[in-house]
């Protein structure tokens, strides 16, 4: 089985799907507070199934419009053991100048990797289910999932940010599955 057969199976919107190409609709915080919750627990179950059949060795995120949702929600796992990040009404306020290329893959096209280019540290203002504006600086690895999923929240997918010219290869082409991205220094 293809591997976007197996997150088509485990619920993943494919990519050709109207729903991935459309900015999403912004949660009215605190009034749509319930609404915001049954959303990310969604993102969380699909997360969760995803994760029973992939081992993620750079971290995972879902954005609302592969489940299905045209709402302003996403959620990050980290690499490591770290708790999961949630993301409503996510904007990045900041970017690094300083970028790096690495591959990216998406739940919504898993059959390729692409050679990315993104900031090396951004900072995104989110809201907290109570309505307030939060503020987080991310960098490196974690910067880069995080980006990549408010690109999802914006319409966007990864193969946009890639150089003209170069295109993604086929995942049996990839030769990182398993490995945390490598950044200078580390």
């Amino acid at each position: 089985m293809r591997p976007s057969q197996r997150m088509r199976d485990l619920g993943v919107v494919q990519q050709g799907a109207a729903i991935l190409a459309e900015p999403t609709r912004a949660f009215d915080l605190p009034a749509e507070r319930h609404e915001a919750e049954r959303v990310v627990d969604e993102l969380f179950a699909a997360m969760d199934r995803i994760g029973q059949v992939h081992p993620f060795a750079k971290g995972m995120g879902l954005a609302a419009p592969q489940i299905g949702s045209s709402r302003a929600a996403a959620v990050v796992q980290p690499s490591d053991d770290a708790p999961s990040i949630v993301l409503l009404n996510p904007k990045v306020t900041a970017r690094s100048d300083e970028t790096d290329e690495q591959y990216e893959g998406c739940l919504s096209f898993f059959d390729v990797r692409g050679m990315v280019p993104r900031p090396l540290r951004i900072t995104v203002e989110t809201t907290s289910l109570t309505g307030e504006a939060v503020t987080v600086t991310y960098e490196r690895g974690l910067a880069r999932l995080i980006h990549h999923e408010i690109d999802h929240l914006g319409g966007l997918v990864y193969t946009t940010r890639m150089p003209a010219g170069v295109s993604p290869i086929p995942v049996e082409e990839y030769r990182q599955t398993g490995r945390a991205w490598a950044y200078r220094g580390e």
